[in-house]
C-alpha cells in the first residue's frame, strides 16, 4: 500500500495535491492506496469520491519530498526519488509539480468529478486570497497584481470568489463578491461552488494559493482556448523570486 496523509490545518488545495500524487503513484505501481487522516477530508462534496483502503497500521517506509534550501529560501520541485518508492510506504510532501501527476489529469478528472456549472463566457472570474497571506509582504499579492490581470480582459464582468470578503471589498469595492471558506469544514455549500465555479469558469485570474490550480488545470485540459492569468513567481511575486518552481504551470498566464 501507498499512503497519503492527510493533516489538521491544511486547505482543500493542499489536500488534493496529496490525494492525486498519491493515487497516482500507488495505481501506477499497481498497489493499493489509501489517506491517513480521511476524516480531515475536505472535499465532501465530489461525486463518488474513493479515499482508497483505510491504512490500519504505520508503514515501515516513508517517503519525504525533499526541499533545497537556496539563499535561505526553501526551494521545492519534483523530487524523481519518488519512483524509487516501494510498496507499503508512507508519502509526504506538497507534491504541486506538474510531473507528479500532470500525465493523469484526464483521470483525475473523474475521480474529481463535480456538477457542471454554467457560467458565461463574458464573465472572468477572481479568485483572491486574503486571510493570514496579508499578515506576509511576500505572499498578500497588491492590487496592481489585479490591476494588471484585469486589463488582460477586455469586455469582461468580474465576480470575486474569495475567503476574506472585508478585504476583498476594499480591492474590488465595485465587483460582486462570493464568500468562500476553503479554509475550514464550516460552509462546505460555499466551497463546492466556489471549486466548481473555478472548475468551469472559462476565464480567471488567481491568486497564489493552491485551492485554484487543480480545477483550473482541469478545464485547460477541457477547453484550450480557456484562460488563468496568475501571479508570475507565485508565492514570492512581491520579491521577483521563484522559490517555489513547483508552481510554473504551463497552462497559465503568468503576470
Amino acid at each position: 500500500m501507498i499512503a497519503g496523509i492527510f493533516h489538521e490545518g491544511s486547505g482543500l488545495g493542499n489536500q488534493l495535491f496529496r490525494y492525486i500524487t498519491t493515487r497516482t503513484l500507488a495505481e501506477e505501481k499497481g498497489f493499493e492506496w489509501g489517506m491517513i487522516g480521511r476524516d480531515l477530508f475536505k472535499g465532501n462534496f465530489f461525486n463518488d469520491f474513493e479515499l482508497g483502503v483505510k491504512p490500519n497500521a504505520i508503514h515501515k517506509n516513508q517517503f519525504l519530498e525533499k526541499k533545497i534550501v537556496q539563499d535561505g529560501i526553501d526551494v521545492r520541485g519534483y523530487d524523481p526519488e519518488i519512483n524509487f518508492v516501494q510498496d507499503n510506504t508512507t508519502i509526504e510532501g506538497e507534491f504541486q509539480d506538474p510531473r507528479y501527476w500532470e500525465h493523469k489529469l484526464s483521470e483525475i478528472d473523474k475521480w474529481l468529478a463535480v456538477e457542471p456549472l454554467d457560467v458565461s463566457d463574458g464573465k472572468c472570474l477572481i479568485g483572491f486570497r486574503g486571510g493570514e497571506y496579508y499578515s506576509d509582504p511576500n505572499l498578500g499579492l497588491p492590487p496592481s497584481y489585479f490591476d494588471e490581470a484585469m486589463s488582460y480582459m477586455p469586455n469582461k464582468t468580474f465576480e470575486v470568489h474569495t475567503e476574506d470578503t472585508k478585504r476583498a471589498a476594499q480591492f474590488f469595492p465595485d465587483i460582486p463578491i462570493v464568500e468562500n471558506n476553503f479554509i475550514s469544514h464550516s460552509n462546505y455549500s460555499n466551497m463546492a461552488y466556489n471549486w466548481r465555479a473555478m472548475r468551469y469558469a472559462k476565464h480567471t485570474i488567481i491568486s497564489n494559493s493552491s485551492f485554484y490550480i487543480i480545477p483550473r488545470l482541469l478545464k485547460h485540459q477541457e477547453d484550450k482556448d480557456a484562460i488563468t492569468i496568475a501571479p508570475r513567481y507565485w508565492a514570492r511575486r512581491n520579491i521577483g523570486v521563484w522559490a517555489l518552481p513547483s508552481n510554473y504551470y504551463k497552462q497559465f498566464l503568468y503576470v
